[in-house]
């Protein structure tokens, strides 16, 4: 990580989007959820009835804040079937059976690479992965990064950090089960992931997303620095500080994210920047690293070779 020349990257909702259809937040209320149970469709039928009210008292507003207002002025029984809805959003196509019960993959599970939402993310890290890598900075939830890593090849900061739950045999879940990250390849999940607990435990698997328990930033307007995450936007300010050069994955740049964005400015000798994006805000990023050279490119697979060639070139 302490390589003058490494490369960070910083993945942003449109990376999921690209590699999985996980919704940006416009369309984070679409409902698409394979419903498990009866539970889990009546839970459903509560969300969709108190956001289609504010819907009706507040057309066209963004999303983000609906959330904002049921998070500050709900209902208990609100504010969790909202968080609820929101992780197991994010869980949904990831979903297998485990002894004999539902459970989102695990991190090193054997299947998958079924998958082929996971198959092309692994693609991407696998393309990159001849670089000097400095770090993953990524405010998502999901775990996308850590099904295309494995344990073996990422850590949260720490090597040799438990991860609690099952391994990565299906049949027999607990062969090989409370594993270590093992990688010195360091990512930080700013805004908490679908398989952290607020008590520090971090999972093998999504399922503190899939019981809408996951220790989340809630994506609202003006999300500030959450204390709790400390070390976590810590790790993330010297992946920024060991980086010559950055690659921006799917990342809005929202002005609104102002915390986020002021950490962004922690690559502070930042020489070279890549936005891979349909729709790339090169204005914002010249204001997050004025004296770096920007360029652009639309995702894979027809930039490919776009990103291969500055990545040789930093």
């Amino acid at each position: 990580m302490s390589s003058p020349k490494a490369v960070t990257l910083i993945l942003g909702a449109g990376f999921s989007y690209w590699a999985a259809s996980l919704p940006l937040v416009r369309s984070l209320f679409d409902s698409k959820i394979d419903i498990l149970n009866d539970r889990e469709e009546r839970r459903l039928k509560k969300v969709e009835i108190f956001k289609a009210k504010w819907d009706k008292d507040h057309p066209g507003v963004n999303p983000e804040q609906f959330i904002e207002h049921i998070l500050r002025n709900g209902t208990v029984s609100e504010r969790k079937l909202l968080l609820w809805y929101i992780t197991r959003r994010l869980s949904d196509p990831f979903l297998a059976t485990i002894t004999r019960g539902i459970q989102t993959l695990m991190i090193d599970d054997s299947r998958k690479t079924r998958l082929p939402e996971i198959r092309k993310a692994t693609e991407f890290f696998e393309y990159v992965g001849h670089t000097s890598l400095a770090g993953i900075v990524t405010p998502n939830y999901d775990l996308l990064v850590e099904y295309s890593l494995g344990t073996s090849s990422f850590n949260y900061g720490m090597l040799g950090k438990k991860l609690y739950g099952r391994g990565k045999n299906h049949i027999f879940p607990w062969q090989g089960a409370w594993p270590t990250l093992k990688g010195a390849l360091p990512v930080a999940k700013v805004h908490g992931s679908l398989s952290w607990m607020e008590d520090g435990t971090h999972f093998t698997d999504g399922r503190c997303g899939l019981k809408g328990k996951a220790h989340i930033v809630p994506p609202i307007p003006e999300k500030a620095r959450p204390p709790e995450l400390n070390a976590v936007w810590q790790l993330a300010e010297r992946i920024l500080k060991a980086s010559a050069a950055i690659l921006v994955f799917g990342f809005a740049f929202n002005p609104y994210d102002k915390a986020l964005l002021e950490l962004l400015k922690s690559g502070d000798d930042v020489k070279n920047v890549l936005l891979v994006d349909p729709l790339p805000n090169v204005d914002a990023a010249r204001k997050i690293w004025p004296g770096s050279q920007i360029k652009t490119c639309s995702p894979p697979p027809g930039s490919w070779s776009d990103i291969r060639e500055w990545l040789d070139g930093v």
